[in-house]
């Protein structure tokens, strides 16, 4: 091999490495013409020998000085070489790249400079270095020593017009690259990336949207960063790749929508509007391909329909609007359990709006696909019969609804009917602040009649005696002052004369008589006054404690309602009535007869049939 000390002459080859700038500048000038000499002759065994004395005994060495006089060095053999230099980058490039790492900055700056004057010179040639030029650059745009960064930025600028104008450049094999590097934090490094991810995508013959789903979560986690160019950068960046997919015939839905479904989630808020207004377009533009996110999409909707962010809930609302719109059937990969799952979890939701809206998913898919839906009742019902204890009315009022349409059912029916009891007897609270809510709201949706009678079915045999009190308490007073029960009203007054009201009597009587209070009023509102009397008369053997006596009050008052008109205009027929005046008498005998609530027989409304009484009774009962 030919010997680079004969060709370069030994003054040279020692100013190349002083401690002057200006010396080794003159040195590299020297280099550039002896390899400008030895490209005339053809004589490329003698320039490989004067770059590698450049690498191994100036690149490589020790020395700081060195080292910057081998970089200066390379870069002029290179311009010596003009067009002849390509055959030789394996040998000048590596050297050069392998100085960005230096620990002296200045080494590192004159490695930029050199880079530069050599990408100058072979121009398309350098593009099989990109990804290592690349890799270099990212690291020195956050180097420590600003002029390394400038320089750095100088170079950078000439790699991006040389690789918009090759068409060597391989997108396949710089996308990896790209995508390992997209979660850095450094704000330096991110505005490098996102540069370059904008000049690339300018490029036609580039295909940057192929590769989007690579890079856009990288993308979208910059929209947090605390630097307001960085989020103005990466947001421009997604508002020109949105703009290409509304243009586009082919894109791939299925892996960005994954990736918007968890960045919708983001506790930054910019980064869930952004999320949400793509999900919005996706939906309105993936048609048959987002069928299998549905589930998902629809994960991320419902919580931001609650965001404090008004125009994330407007978004949320449109989207949620669209997606219901679109009929997916199971067969297409419409997913009824996925969306259920989601519907489900979000009843547990904090916001009220969300959790209404998850019902009326529920509601929706049941009107869609009721056959399978009820295959996944089982992990849904438990929540359901949990959601009728939420805070807010308009979720029970849903919820009820859904009930009443899966209770269509008969099995179903009476599977509700008994979980709803049993909810009752775990939670009293419920009973209380719920109740007549949950059992008028049934009544309305299902038959009231069928609903009372199953209910009377169950608590008849309730071994919790005292929960079947409470329960029937309640239960009576629906039945006597709910509109929604009115039709029952009126068939038990006809229990005497009507076969189906007698039928629908002795249906509930055996439940009502868990509380003596309901089964009189029971009796009084079907006109059975000799078995009411006989029940007033038996309740001598009762302990009569407060709670007997609060409910004894209870009665007295509803006697004096609407309701009860007909047994009022009945005493004006005392001698026909004689069995409801007794009835009456028996109740004014069991409250207190000194005190405060000696006063309160006179709300009874008997007092102006005494005597009518007394004459009656001497007849015997008609």
């Amino acid at each position: 091999m030919a010997d680079a000390h004969s060709v370069v002459p030994a003054s040279v080859l020692r100013n190349l490495s002083d401690k002057l700038y200006e010396k080794r500048k003159n040195a590299a000038l020297e280099v550039e013409g002896i390899v400008k000499q030895l490209a005339a002759l053809g004589d490329h065994e003698k320039i490989s020998a004067v770059i590698s004395l450049l690498t191994t005994e100036y690149t490589y060495s020790p020395q700081a000085n060195h080292r910057k006089g081998g970089l200066i060095g390379l870069a002029a053999a290179t311009v010596g070489l003009t067009s002849e230099a390509s055959q030789h980058l394996e040998q000048i490039v590596p050297p050069v790249l392998n100085s960005f790492s230096d620990q002296d900055s200045r080494v590192r700056y004159y490695a930029c400079e050199a880079l530069y004057n050599i990408a100058k010179v072979v121009r398309g040639d350098f593009i099989i270095f990109f990804n290592q030029i690349f890799d270099a650059l990212c690291k020195l745009s956050a180097d420590s020593a600003a002029n390394v960064q400038s320089a750095a930025h100088l170079l950078d600028r000439l790699v991006k017009d040389i690789v918009t104008e090759s068409d060597q450049f391989s997108i396949e094999e710089f996308i990896p690259l790209l995508r390992e590097r997209m979660n850095v934090l450094n704000p330096y490094v991110r505005q490098f990336l996102v540069g370059w991810i904008t000049v690339l995508d300018s490029v036609p013959d580039i295909d940057m949207l192929g590769f989007l789903p690579d890079f856009l979560d990288g993308l979208f986690n910059m929209l947090s960063d605390s630097s307001h160019e960085i989020r103005q950068q990466a947001d421009s960046a997604l508002s020109e790749f949105l703009q290409e997919i509304k243009n586009s015939p082919s894109v791939d839905y299925g892996r960005m929508a994954e990736i918007l479904v968890q960045r919708a989630a983001s506790p930054d808020e910019f980064t869930r509007l952004t999320a949400m207004t793509w999900i919005n377009e996706f939906v309105k533009l993936g048609g048959d391909q987002l069928v299998p996110y549905y589930a998902d999409i629809l994960g991320a909707i419902l919580p931001c329909m609650s965001d404090k962010e008004e125009k994330i809930r407007g978004f949320a609302r449109e989207t949620n609007e669209e997606l219901r719109s679109v009929k997916g059937e199971p067969e297409e990969a419409f997913n009824v359990g996925a969306i259920l799952s989601i519907a489900r979890r979000q009843l547990d939701s904090e916001w009220e709006a969300t959790r209404i809206e998850a019902l009326h998913w529920i509601s929706t898919l049941l009107d869609r696909h009721r056959s399978e839906v009820l295959c996944f009742l089982n992990d849904i019902f438990d929540t359901l019969l949990k959601a009728l204890a939420d805070s807010s009315d308009e979720v029970v009022l849903l919820v009820l609804d859904i009930h009443a349409c899966i209770a269509q059912d008969p099995q179903h029916f009476s599977q509700l009917v008994v979980f709803l009891v049993q909810n009752f007897r775990i939670d009293h609270s419920l009973l209380e602040r719920r109740g007549a809510l949950i059992i008028r709201r049934l009544c309305d949706l299902l038959d009231a009649e069928r609903v009372y009678r199953e209910l009377s079915s169950i608590l008849e045999g309730e071994a919790d005696l005292e929960f079947a009190c409470i329960m029937v308490q309640a239960l009576n007073l629906i039945l006597l002052t709910s509109s929604e029960l009115s039709e029952i009203r009126k068939l038990l007054k006809q229990s005497l004369a009507n076969a189906a009201g007698k039928d629908l009597f002795v249906a509930l009587y055996a439940s009502w008589s868990h509380s003596p209070m309901a089964i009189i009023s029971l009796c009084l509102l079907a006109q059975m006054y000799p078995h009411a009397s006989a029940v007033i008369q038996s309740l001598v053997e009762e302990d009569i404690n407060v709670k007997f006596l609060v409910q004894l009050d209870k009665l007295i008052r509803l006697l004096e309602t609407p309701i009860f008109a007909h047994l009022r205009l009945q005493l004006l027929e005392p001698g026909r009535y004689v069995w409801l005046l007794k009835a009456l008498y028996g109740l004014l005998m069991l409250l207190p007869q000194d005190g405060p609530k000696a006063e309160e027989p006179r709300q009874l409304p008997t007092s102006n049939t005494n005597r009518a009484v007394s004459r009656s009774s001497k007849r015997g009962p008609g």
